[in-house]
């Protein structure tokens, strides 16, 4: 079994000065993280690497080494899962139709996006359209979130809502 914890928005030192505990104690057993943009600065993704192996796309706040480092749009295929990853800002169409326009044409399972701090997670066609909220900046929503993936004979994916106290 594989367990990638999914993360996006986490605005470090903008909208929090650390990753919550909550996230912390995922990313300490995880295979792999990924984040979905708006680190904010690569101390995110030291810190995060500290725990597993990191990787992730750039958000639209992110400053150009982080750009060089991931880039925009990536697809990881995963024990024969294919995820897409975009941060999903842009202009016209919403957030959500966004990120899935980006993977038209790569055949992916899931396709993870961030940008809204809005968690989502529904079936778009065939594919999975997934948000894993901010763990950091839950803006209008009533919990922070980030997203776990498990992977074995079959996958699972789902959120972890959490309040700040956690």
């Amino acid at each position: 079994m594989k367990k990638i914890v999914i993360v996006s928005d986490t605005h470090i030192p903008v909208r929090a000065k650390k990753l919550p505990q909550t996230l912390v104690a995922e990313c300490e057993t995880a295979d792999l993280i990924i984040h979905a943009g708006d680190w904010q600065t690569m101390d995110v993704f030291h810190e995060l690497s500290a725990y597993a192996n990191t990787d992730g796309v750039t958000g639209n706040v992110d400053p150009w080494d982080i750009l060089d480092r991931f880039g925009k749009k990536k697809i990881f295929e995963i024990d024969g899962l294919k995820i897409g990853v975009i941060h999903g800002d842009g202009i016209r169409n919403t957030t959500e139709q966004r990120a899935f326009e980006a993977f038209a044409d790569d055949n992916v399972d899931i396709i993870v996006f961030g940008h809204s701090h809005i968690p989502v997670m529904r079936d778009a066609g065939g594919v999975t359209l997934f948000n894993p909220g901010s763990p950091t900046d839950k803006r209008r929503q009533p919990q922070y979130s980030f997203g776990l993936l498990e992977i074995g004979d079959s996958w699972q994916l789902r959120h972890v809502f959490f309040d700040k106290e956690q």
